[in-house]
């Protein structure tokens, strides 16, 4: 049986903790483009890490199966 491979661009993006969860970012992480109608709130907000969803645990599975 073949090994499968892993999509580096997914792997890029997540870090699994020491407790097994996933940890991604969120989705204006870069938060540099037309930033003047969102508030300073927000875009600090969108420095913090997130943890991906138990939903999407199996697609993030198949995805990088080596890593999870």
């Amino acid at each position: 049986m073949p090994k499968i491979k892993t999509r580096r661009s997914v792997a890029k993006r997540i870090k699994v903790t020491g407790s097994g969860k996933i940890r991604r970012m969120k989705q204006f992480s870069g938060c540099k483009h037309i930033r003047e109608k969102k508030s300073p709130k927000r875009t600090r907000g969108f420095r913090k890490a997130a943890f991906v969803a138990e939903s999407d645990m199996t697609m993030i599975s198949k995805c990088v199966p080596y890593m999870v």
